[in-house]
């Protein structure tokens, strides 16, 4: 395999990085004829490992993030010609209950209370928050570890129990559409129209790398936007440019965005 070759569109060391992990993965994995499995990733970093992977005749991938809309997802390398079916689900999913009516916690203190049992972020998938709890995607070599030794977040005791992917409690995902005219495509200006608010306080977002494109953190407020682009503020759901409408008499530009809540 031809490293710099597959390597050649990738820009930034981050994303090199990623790329030298997926070829080393797919050499191990045609070499040994056995899926090889990443740590976790966001979308974006999906998004960097396919484009190095596609370019692999070799081995195929497949994702795996506990159900059907889960953001990060570990990747299974497999040789080509393997049969999928007989690749082991690498994650697991645990529910975590307890008293929470005087403790408000958030999706950052369940993480927080995983990381301080000394797991690395790269073995912990999506978390999602319940009234009681929450339901954690992990990896599976960490389950047993976890639910051995996570007994409080915050001071609240915890009873932690493994559950079926089908009992993840997601809720049925919302999609509202915004036709909206901007000044430019500045990054500003397009969020501000998706989500609602100023161009001065969508800086602000922007500025305190709060506000992802493409499931990458943009601090510079004039990145152009382009169709397809998908703008994600943590809490606040997410935006996809769904349609560029062309130019109106004033010299704005329309926009079809779909904002998921």
């Amino acid at each position: 395999m031809d490293r710099e070759r597959l390597m050649s569109h990738l820009k930034s060391e981050q994303e090199r990085q990623i790329g030298i992990r997926v070829i080393d993965a797919a050499q191990l994995a045609w070499k040994v004829n056995r899926p090889q499995i990443t740590d976790f990733y966001d979308p974006y970093e999906q998004k960097v490992a396919r484009s190095v992977l596609s370019a692999i005749a070799e081995v195929g991938v497949m994702e795996f993030g506990g159900y059907r809309r889960a953001e990060r997802a570990r990747l299974a390398i497999y040789p080509q010609f393997f049969l999928t079916e007989a690749i082991a689900v690498p994650v697991r999913v645990l529910q975590a209950k307890g008293n929470f009516s005087f403790a408000k916690v958030k999706h950052g203190d369940y993480l927080g209370s995983l990381i301080g049992l000394g797991l690395k972020r790269e073995k912990i998938g999506d978390i999602i928050c319940l009234a009681d709890g929450c339901q954690v995607v992990v990896a599976a070599e960490i389950a047993d570890f976890i639910l051995q030794h996570w007994h409080q977040v915050h001071e609240v005791s915890i009873d932690v129990r493994e559950i079926d992917p089908e009992q993840i409690a997601v809720e049925p995902e919302r999609v509202r559409e915004i036709k909206a005219t901007v000044a430019s495509l500045r990054l500003d200006a397009v969020a501000a129209a998706g989500f609602g608010t100023s161009r001065t306080k969508i800086a602000r977002e922007i500025k305190g790398e709060r506000v992802k494109v493409n499931w990458k953190l943009v601090n510079n407020p004039a990145h152009e936007i382009n169709p397809g682009d998908v703008l994600s503020i943590r809490g606040r759901g997410r935006v996809v440019v769904e349609q560029i409408t062309g130019t109106t008499k004033k010299g704005r530009i329309g926009l079809v965005l779909k904002r998921m809540i």
